[in-house]
């Protein structure tokens, strides 16, 4: 297949947009995503939020990476805020999740149990989700990736794959369209750009998506998604999301930061005023505040 070429900015508002966007979300560059920026088609913000404003009935939203016998801020943050999006555009969001996250958040959000440590049974309990909810789009958000030898692995290359819950062939085996998002580059939808990944010291993911977004964090993905998806629509759609209080719900019941294995109001290691800042700045390139 030939490769595209890296498209400059042009006469189009919404693509100059998604680019300064793109640009915005891997600005301080921890984990080398403007390493693997290089290999994605400019654009992929706008694209995956007109995805989303397509989408009808049921979206379901995967999310909850294991760390330390728990799950992590980053993805449950990001995943909460899609979730919000979605049901303001009429659509149906499922979050799908293993324990102890699904089991944490029930009560709160429309959730869909998955099996840990169980991959023999992983592609069937696709298959029989994807039957009973016939979804218009599925979305994954810093899910571990399955490795090109069908395990899985955190950024400090140890084998979690007892701890996982898979989310792989939701995407794979999907008939609708798929987003994935990550910030390292060991998670679902990775395998899009398997060869760029090979730059980075990091056991990646194999499987692929139809879109990929990457960030310095996977939650600034989310943030950056709605940012595209309020000027597509013209309306700010992040206006009055309260970062803080998602990761003091998240805390109550069991996170911990992905980066520092402690339970805090963090996000890889950063605190929630700096993504509250990010989410100003994303607000402002929309043009929805000064």
């Amino acid at each position: 297949m030939k490769k595209m070429k890296k498209v400059r900015k042009v006469d189009n508002p919404l693509l100059n947009l998604s680019i300064e966007i793109e640009n915005l979300l891997v600005a301080r560059n921890p984990r080398g995503m403007q390493t693997l920026q290089q290999a994605l088609l400019p654009g992929y913000y706008l694209r995956a939020a007109q995805l989303l404003l397509r989408a009808r009935g049921t979206v379901l939203i995967g999310t909850g990476f294991p760390v330390a016998g728990t799950y992590e801020t980053d993805g449950p943050v990001g995943a909460i805020a899609l979730y919000s999006a979605l049901e303001t555009l009429g659509a149906e969001p499922v979050l799908i999740c293993g324990a102890p996250l699904a089991d944490a958040i029930a009560s709160d959000f429309r959730v869909h149990k998955i099996s840990v440590g169980e991959p023999a049974v992983s592609k069937l309990e696709a298959a029989k989700t994807l039957q009973h909810y016939q979804p218009s789009l599925v979305i994954s958000i810093e899910r571990p990736g399955m490795a090109a030898d069908g395990q899985y692995y955190n950024m400090r290359g140890e084998n979690i794959s007892p701890a996982c819950a898979s989310f792989d062939y939701f995407l794979s085996t999907a008939s609708c369209p798929t987003i994935a998002i990550g910030d390292g580059g060991n998670e679902i939808g990775m395998g899009n750009i398997a060869s760029t990944i090979e730059q980075l010291d990091i056991i990646p993911s194999a499987t692929r998506c139809d879109e990929l977004l990457i960030a310095d964090v996977s939650n600034w993905a989310a943030h950056g998604l709605i940012a595209m998806l309020s000027a597509l629509r013209q309306r700010d759609m992040l206006l009055g999301w309260d970062n803080l209080a998602t990761l003091q719900y998240l805390s109550a019941r069991g996170s911990v930061d992905g980066v520092t294995r402690e339970n805090s109001l963090t996000e890889d290691g950063l605190s929630s005023d700096i993504s509250e800042k990010l989410i100003e700045d994303l607000r402002k390139l929309g043009g929805f505040c000064q």
